[in-house]
């Protein structure tokens, strides 16, 4: 089960994954859980975006409300 936090930023990282925080410690949860990947572009720094299951996540919370 995710914490309140860990959805949180899963939300963020859907909505604006240029203004995560990389340091935060939920977007390390929220990867071990295959909820998001970190892209590595070819300059700059890694961006994360959400994978197919952290999306059907996102989409099954909406469902629920």
């Amino acid at each position: 089960m995710l914490s309140p936090h860990e959805l949180a930023t899963l939300m963020l990282v859907k909505d604006a994954p240029e203004r995560m925080e990389m340091g935060r410690l939920e977007l390390g949860a929220l990867r071990e859980l295959e909820l998001i990947a970190l892209e590595l572009p070819d300059a700059g720094l890694p961006m994360p975006r959400v994978t197919p299951r952290g999306d059907a996540v996102l989409r099954a919370i909406a469902r629920a409300r």
